[in-house]
């Protein structure tokens, strides 16, 4: 049984285990490991989800953001599970006759035939639409199973916003205790994707201890202690039990808009007088960004508009705009909105890195990376007050040593195959026991 708690920092936890606030998380340290480990850059749920579930990093599974473009002709997208260039855990373990049950992650939309249960997650549009076999559903709307939180309620009414994600989880917990019980399984995924929600609309609450919020927090939290400690219960004897987070948290200070940069320098550049739009780049354009800090140079022979001849005047627009953006600092503090600036080499490898962007901004903890055309270059966060953080995800292992070392969530794939007797060489990342 592998749960992920999307986005829950280790920090975090540890502070509220210690505490004793987390009773469960608590017993289940100290019956096994509790570990920090790295996230992905991105540091996207989408692209962390796809690097756990394929052992790949996202040159080799094709998913880099919550949005991609296509670059001649110049069109945006949203990538979905179609869109996944490898195979997952659970397609693997299928193949070789383990009974799976998947339910509610992040880029299995839409869901794919398996040797088992596949309940789609984030992207799925409704119920019906998210499940293998299609009959599965029945039973899903039955109980008025939701896909994902109503995060628009966060813009409106936080208190109602809570009711829901409380509302949400419990039929989490409900659908995935069904199907523990009634069905057969040799491994199961289950996603939480609630603890991601509450953190970007009140981790600042939390972190600020407001005299209101800051209870509601916490007692989302313990909610979500208990719900473990109840499908740990409800496990067959001798069951493995992995608990994971994709990400870390904190909170926002400034959110920084990389095309509002380069517009300013006159690397982006547009047609006509009105306010500009993605159709109307120029041909004078250098460079543009999609979310979160993914530069794209305006290449020629690859881009619709390409203006920037391959070889030496790529490398030096390059080399000048990381540097550029390395240097960038909040004009308030002087901190640096960057840890680091890299190129896509740097980062990625496999069959899909001509996807990737040419250069990928790794923000410093604080500085949300946006690719808006309009608005300001630097800001005050607006309803999102909490950002992820690419050092402090969690894994918690039930009875297990786990070897020392800085360790990554690629990790976890040869880590599950090695646990269930399952010999696979083609993944990235080292086995963690």
């Amino acid at each position: 049984m592998v749960i992920g708690i999307d986005g829950a920092p280790y920090s975090f936890l540890k502070l509220h285990k210690d505490s004793g606030e987390l009773p469960f998380i608590r017993s289940m340290i100290d019956d096994g490991s509790f570990i920090q480990t790295d996230s992905v850059i991105p540091t996207i749920s989408s692209v962390a989800w796809a690097s756990y579930m394929t052992g790949l990093n996202p040159g080799g599974h094709g998913i880099y953001g919550f949005v991609d473009r296509t670059s001649n002709p110049f069109e945006m997208y949203i990538p979905t599970g179609n869109n996944l260039k490898a195979k997952t855990i659970w397609q693997i373990l299928s193949s070789l006759g383990k009974r799976v049950i998947v339910v509610n992650v992040p880029v299995t939309y839409p869901p794919k035939s398996v040797n088992g249960i596949m309940v789609a997650g984030f992207l799925a549009t409704n119920v019906r639409k998210a499940t293998y076999p299609p009959e599965v559903a029945n039973y899903l709307e039955e109980i008025d199973y939701r896909v994902d939180v109503d995060s628009e309620l966060a813009h409106r009414d936080l208190g109602e916003f809570l009711v829901e994600l409380d509302y949400v989880l419990q039929k989490r917990l409900e659908a995935a205790l069904h199907f523990i019980k009634n069905y057969q399984w040799d491994f199961f995924q289950l996603h939480i994707m609630e603890t991601d929600r509450i953190n970007h609309f009140l981790f600042r609450k939390y972190a600020d201890k407001d005299p209101i919020y800051y209870e509601r927090f916490m007692g989302f939290y313990r909610k979500l202690d208990a719900f473990l400690g109840e499908i740990r219960s409800s496990l067959p004897e001798g069951c493995e039990f992995i608990v994971l987070s994709d990400h870390g948290f904190c909170p926002i200070l400034k959110e920084v808009n990389i095309n509002r940069f380069l517009m300013e320098n006159n690397y982006l550049k547009f047609t006509g007088s009105n306010k500009p739009k993605w159709q109307n780049i120029s041909r004078e354009t250098k460079a543009y960004s999609l979310i979160p800090g993914r530069i794209y140079i305006n290449l020629k022979g690859r881009e619709a508009m390409g203006s920037v001849k391959p070889g030496r005047d790529y490398d030096r627009l390059r080399d000048e705009l990381v540097e550029a953006l390395t240097n960038i600092t909040d004009p308030q503090t002087g901190a640096k909105i960057s840890q680091r600036v890299f190129k896509r080499e740097d980062l990625y490898s496999g069959k899909e890195t001509q996807k990737a962007a040419d250069i990928i901004i790794q923000p410093s903890n604080g500085y949300e990376i946006k690719a808006s055309l309009e608005g300001t270059f630097m800001a005050d966060p607006g309803k999102i007050k909490g950002m992820h953080t690419f050092h402090d995800a969690a894994l918690i292992m039930s009875g297990k040593i786990l070897k020392p070392g800085e360790h990554s969530i690629i990790d976890l794939f040869p880590t599950i195959m090695k646990m269930m007797g399952i010999r696979f060489n083609d993944c990235e990342g080292n086995s963690l026991i």
